[in-house]
């Protein structure tokens, strides 16, 4: 997990971007396009519509069966989600009590048709909200999401979802000369001199600017130096031409411009910075391209763009040929032996009939279908093999291997006596452990999760303890994937 505020990351749901409110139960008294404005939601006094007071955001109607509304939101950059703010300015006495929020994959240009087949899983779980507030959440979840969808309980309003995170492009539609530096496929601006008048982050969004607004501009310069902005290429690779674009930055637009480039895909601490693109003339309100002023320096992973002596620059392209994405630790399990195979897929899923099938299923092609396999070998498995599996995991509140201590980082010293007298209740009625994808959750959540389901039948116990296995293994595929 990355020590980054969430909220340093982009919204991936962001209108500008591509993210689209698509489908919602209800929407009686404001529209779910509200949800996904660029702007903070405003407040109205004595405004009126035919259905009730005017508000600045997703509203429904009073429910009076039991329930709960929901609104599908499609986002503008698929990727991996590190937080969501659930915004709930100026609903005071109609907002929700609670809200969760799952989240899906789909890989298909008309979503709307796939939205029923598609395949949920929980990445918020039920938290309570406060009115006319930010409710800002953390996530910890390592997969790539393409739409999310907002549970709001039972009813109520809710102004703006913003959904931060890193973004993580199809590398299957990345071929020939790609910009490395885009937003949409995965830069991201690290640090900057000065953003006084502009976002360092508007540096790399997609698209045209529209205005000053939407680029990167400093504050007048009245002292020594100059201004600067450090960007992460989304894809490493070799830069051939560079597009530094002034657009609406007419009376100030830098006098010169400057990059220079690193490898560097660890740290930047020990970086070495070389001359991409000399100190170069720029002009106001123009596009200015650089190709043969270029040195030719091989792989870069960073580029940082000085200007002289300070001004906004709309847009910052590097246009180039991005390196094959290795994938070492998939690499590693492919080429393993069988029995070397079967123990590295073992720690994913305590079933041996899951880990046979996975190792006689490589090799696999890249991370998603790695991740789509393990789903297929675990569904396809009978009973006791998912008993099997279960019974590989520790208690909740026991101590286990570093790996489940990881998982239930959320459990403390004051909560294990109960939920160990409560898992011994639930062994003893549906003979098998209590499991619960506890990434994320509190001791106290679990605990709840805990007595709730101990009522619950054993047949009911047994499917619900497959999903969460399956949510573990899919968990743990993807921690087991990400770079070192």
């Amino acid at each position: 997990m990355s020590d980054v505020p969430f909220t340093d990351f982009p919204d991936l749901a962001a209108e500008e971007l591509g993210g689209a409110a698509l489908v919602a139960n209800d929407e009686f008294f404001a529209p779910k396009e509200n949800l996904l404005k660029a702007g903070a939601a405003e407040w109205r006094e004595h405004e009126y519509t035919e259905r009730g007071k005017w508000m600045d955001g997703w509203e429904t109607r009073r429910r009076r069966e039991p329930g709960y509304d929901f609104c599908v939101v499609r986002l503008g950059l698929p990727g991996v989600i590190r937080g969501v703010i659930v915004d709930t300015a100026f609903f005071r006495g109609n907002f929700p009590a609670e809200c969760s929020i799952d989240a899906c994959s789909i890989d298909a240009a008309l979503d709307l048709d796939a939205l029923d087949g598609a395949q949920w899983h929980p990445l918020l779980p039920r938290a309570p909200l406060q009115g006319d507030a930010k409710n800002a959440f953390a996530v910890d979840d390592v997969r790539r999401w393409t739409h999310v969808r907002l549970n709001i309980f039972p009813d109520g309003g809710v102004a703006r979802l913003r959904v931060h995170g890193e973004v993580v492009p199809d590398a299957r539609r990345l071929d020939g000369l790609v910009d490395l530096a885009a937003l949409e496929n995965g830069g991201r601006s690290l640090l900057c001199s000065d953003m006084f008048f502009g976002s360092r982050n508007n540096l790399l969004l997609p698209g045209r600017p529209k205005n000053m607004s939407s680029g990167w501009e400093t504050r007048r310069r009245r002292g020594p130096g100059h201004d600067w902005n450090l960007v992460k290429l989304g894809l490493a690779g070799t830069v051939r031409r560079l597009e530094i674009d002034t657009t609406h930055f007419k009376g100030n637009a830098p006098g010169r411009v400057q990059v220079e480039a690193c490898d560097a895909p660890a740290s930047l601490d020990d970086a070495a910075w070389t001359m991409l693109l000399p100190q170069a003339r720029a002009q106001p309100d123009t596009r200015l391209f650089y190709e043969s002023e270029l040195r030719c320096i091989g792989r870069v992973t960073h580029l940082k763009l000085s200007v002289f002596p300070d001004g906004g620059v709309a847009r910052l392209r590097a246009w180039g040929e991005p390196e094959q994405r290795d994938e070492p630790r998939l690499r590693q399990l492919n080429q393993q032996g069988r029995e070397d195979a079967l123990t590295s897929l073992r720690a994913f899923c305590g079933s041996q009939r899951w880990a046979a099938r996975m190792a006689d299923a490589r090799p696999f092609e890249d991370a998603a279908a790695l991740l789509r396999a393990a789903d297929r070998a675990w569904w396809s498995l009978a009973e006791s093999d998912w008993l099997e599996a279960f019974a590989a995991h520790p208690r909740i509140g026991d101590k286990g291997d570093a790996i489940s201590q990881k998982e239930q980082g959320g459990v403390q010293d004051a909560d294990r006596a109960a939920l160990a007298r409560l898992n011994d209740a639930y062994f003893d009625k549906h003979g098998f452990v209590f499991l619960v994808c506890a990434s994320g959750r509190s001791g106290a959540e679990m605990l709840d999760e805990l007595q709730r389901r101990l009522e619950k039948s054993r047949a009911q116990e047994i499917r619900t303890a497959a999903e969460e296995q399956a949510k573990i293994l899919r968990l743990r595929i993807a921690r087991f994937l990400e770079p070192t």
